[in-house]
This record gives C-alpha cells, structure tokens and sequence, in this order.
C-alpha cells in the first residue's frame, strides 16, 4: 500500500464473550489516542445494559463510545448497515485526528466495516416464507442443518438463536446457488483504510470458567429484574434483539416454561457454545494477532502488548496521533 493509505489505519480488539475486551480496550484506547467503536451487536440497544455486558457509563466517560445505546430493543439492526455507518463514524474519527479502535466479538458485524459486505439479491417474499414455514414447523435446529449442508462456513458463525439471519442465508444461496459466505468474499467493496487486528485467546478450560462465572454475575447483577424492566416497556422475546443468549433463557423462566436452576444451566451451556462460534469464525481470519491470555495478567499489561505490536508494525501515523494525545 501506498504511504498515504497506511496512514490510515484501523485497529481492532476482538475475542470471544467473557475474554476482557472491555477492560483492555479502555487503556489501549488512551495509548493510543483512539476512540471505540462497538463491533457487539446488540450493545447498540437500549436497556440491555446487564445481559450485553456494556461498557458502564463510567468506562464510556473515560473513552468516546460509539454503536452503543443508539437504538430501541425493537428497531432493526443489521451487520450491513453498521459496515456503512461505522465507515461513516471511521472519517469523523480521523478527521479529528484520532484513532479508530473497533471493540468486539461479532464477527459478522467486524468483517462488514473493515472488509465491506455484501447482502446479496434483494429478497424474494415466495422463497422467504417458505423458509420460514421450515423454521416455524422444525425451528432454528431445522436450518441450521440445512445451512451445514450447503454454507458450512455460514453455519459455523451463525448464532442459532437469530433465525432472521440463517432464512436469509439460505435465501440467498437458493436464488443465486452461491453460499453467501461465498459472496461475502467474492463482492467486496473499496475500503479506503487498513486494519490491524488483535484477539484474546483464552485456554479453552479457562475460557469456559470466566463465562460460567460471568453468567453467575449477570443474575447476581441483575439479569432478570433488566427483564423485567423490558417487559414492562413493551418489549418481548419475539423481538429478534431479545431472541438471544442470556435474554431468551430469562424470558423462558419468566414465562414458567424452565425453573431457575435449568436457566441458570442453559445459559451457561448457550454462552459457551456462542463463544466456541465465535473462535471458530476469528480463527478463520489469518490477519489476526493473537495475544495469549491468562488469569494473572492485568488488562493494563495485556494493553501495553498490544500497543508495542503496533508500534513495532511501524504504523507511524497512530503512533504520532497517540503520541500527541497523551501530550
């Protein structure tokens, strides 16, 4: 690339739930000058505080904050859009001679701002409630299975409780005989920027100790009172933004459909099997750093690391705008 173009570069923080992307993102982002941009996508709701593990309104004065608490837990969302309007938000960041830091562990949402997305024909409302008829009679497990068959890649990624997603998915591939996973890399568009990403790489063991013990601090913290408190706005489990890990097992027991222990079981269970996803889709993507993680290091440390990558990948342009930052 040109020097022009290196200049302009976008760092990103990613891993799975529960591996401390918050609590390294926050000095990371002082090191290096940046502001963050949310990558989560369901931290851009509001009143979903507790169950997306946002970033507190502490942390969010200490760094600008963007994509979260935009919308209203019934308004739609799409990995599409953020791609554009987080490429929006990237300009204005470096036009106020910032950093652009993206923190987050949706993959989906990561890859369509940093490498452009492509959503596919426009949609076909025959097909559509076919596939959806599929999904009423056999629910999510149903295409799931016909996903693994046709788009293993898409299926691997794919979080089984937004059924939105896997019907379009396998809209897209019956009417053009591609898998979109497909498309997503063939169709990608111009990105006037380029990216350095980072992940926190957990043993798997311990990895799945921090989620049990994350979903423990959830309902300690709250989980089901935030509920409570959507209920009471208007806001339910068909909504495909509550439709989600944390949420649909709350819903379930608020509902009398499960007891308190099997939701405590479940959501544990569904958290794991989220964050096994979402390796599976980061450690795809060869681009990426990964940082070894443990229980002894401190997100101030693991920070510094990552910040003496980036200075050791020559990036002068974030080093010169973080040096001037911290003066």
């Amino acid at each position: 690339m040109s020097s022009g173009s290196h200049a302009r570069t976008v760092f990103v923080l990613v891993g799975p739930t529960a591996s401390g992307k918050t609590a390294v993102s926050l000095p990371l982002a002082r090191l290096l000058n940046a502001e963050i941009i949310s990558s989560d996508s369901r931290q851009v709701y509001r009143y979903m505080d507790i169950g997306t593990a946002k970033p507190t309104p502490a942390e969010r004065a200490l760094v600008p904050h963007h994509f979260v608490d935009m919308l209203n837990p019934d308004q739609e969302y799409s990995a599409g859009e953020f791609g554009i309007r987080g490429r929006e938000e990237i300009e204005r960041i470096f036009a106020r001679g910032r950093v652009p830091l993206v923190v987050g562990g949706a993959g989906l949402y990561v890859k369509s701002l940093i490498d452009g997305f492509f959503d596919g024909p426009p949609a076909d409302p025959e097909l559509r409630a076919q596939i959806t008829e599929r999904y009423a009679a056999g629910g999510t497990g149903a295409l799931l299975k016909e996903l693994e068959r046709v788009d293993p890649v898409f299926a691997s990624a794919v979080d089984p409780t937004k059924p939105r997603r896997m019907v379009r998915a396998l809209e897209v591939f019956h009417l053009t005989g591609v898998p979109i996973s497909r498309l997503h890399e063939e169709q990608r568009i111009d990105i006037p920027f380029e990216s350095r990403l980072f992940g926190l790489e957990w043993p798997r063991a311990k990895m799945y100790e921090r989620i049990d013990r994350r979903c423990a601090a959830m309902l300690e913290g709250g989980l089901l009172e935030e509920v409570d408190g959507l209920v009471g706005r208007g806001y339910g489990p068909e909504l495909p933004s509550l439709n989600t890990v944390g949420y649909a097992e709350a819903f379930a027991m608020r509902a009398g459909r499960v007891g308190m222990e099997e939701m405590v079981r479940l959501f544990a269970r569904n958290s794991r099997r989220y964050a096994k996803r979402q390796m599976t889709w980061f450690r795809r993507d060869k681009r990426i750093t990964w940082v070894a993680m443990d229980e002894a290091r401190d997100p101030e440390g693991v920070a510094g690391e990552i910040f003496g990558l980036i200075a050791a990948g020559g990036s002068k342009s974030a080093m010169n705008m973080a040096r001037a930052g911290s003066k």
